[in-house]
């Protein structure tokens, strides 16, 4: 499925931001960090923008947290 309004895709996008927001951190660091536009993080994290594999492993790393672990929080 690739919609953008799936409960699941809704879920990872509202738990990058409530990671980044847990960090303490702006949609412009989380960038700086992911050396990407602050563009690529606002479109994710409205849902405009899907993520694939590699790019959650990295925002989930520049996020300080475990990758499996928002996977579970996601798909649960």
């Amino acid at each position: 499925m690739k919609s953008l309004r799936s409960r699941e895709h809704r879920a990872l996008c509202a738990a990058i931001k409530e990671g980044r927001q847990a960090q303490g951190m702006t949609q412009r660091d989380l960038a700086a960090r992911l050396k990407r536009p602050h563009s690529f993080i606002a479109k994710i994290e409205v849902g405009e923008r899907r993520v694939d594999v590699v790019e959650f492993i990295a925002i989930a790393r520049a996020l300080r947290a475990d990758p499996a672990k928002l996977i579970a929080r996601i798909a649960g």
